[in-house]
């Protein structure tokens, strides 16, 4: 494990579909964080990825260290109508022995900078409760509560809340 100053931030390409598929796994399997029940295959995750562009609204960026990624930060259609194509659902993921060292605020920083003067109006975080960190992540950066689905979905054998942040680009 590196040092933080190690640590690279770059576009994702289709040779990290692995990588981003394990760390994304361990989140399906041992937590709420996703609503995703059943872990996924590099093949049955690739449509994900082919989400992303390297421009517009829609990008992916991960952070790699020792040639290995170590997460990823990203922004996705919020909604399937045409009237929300300005808005986006932001989406962050990170190895768990990565966490608390200021990585998620370097990705963010990095795909905020990459989607300012496209055409977004306001990105969204949907973030199940509790998680204190991703709440405080999110504040930081500028995102503020708007809302909150009560026990929305359930995993894990009882109900999660979540909370939904905004921010303006």
């Amino acid at each position: 494990m590196g040092a933080m100053s190690d640590v690279a931030i770059r576009r994702a390409r289709p040779e990290d579909l692995a990588d981003l598929t394990e760390i994304y796994n361990h989140y399906v399997i041992h937590t709420a964080i996703t609503f995703d029940v059943e872990p996924y295959t590099p093949e049955t995750r690739k449509p994900w990825l082919e989400q992303f562009a390297d421009a517009g609204r829609h990008q992916l960026f991960v952070a790699q260290s020792a040639g290995r990624v170590i997460g990823y930060a990203g922004s996705m259609r919020f909604r399937p109508k045409a009237a929300y194509e300005t808005s986006v659902e932001t989406t962050i993921y990170l190895r768990p022995d990565h966490t608390a060292r200021g990585l998620g605020g370097r990705l963010y920083a990095r795909l905020f900078e990459a989607i300012r003067g496209e055409d977004v109006h306001r990105m969204y975080a949907g973030i199940t409760q509790p998680n204190d960190a991703s709440n405080k992540l999110h504040a930081r950066l500028g995102f503020r509560e708007v809302g909150r689905y009560g026990e929305v979905g359930r995993k894990l054998g009882r109900y999660w809340d979540v909370l939904w942040m905004e921010r303006n680009v």
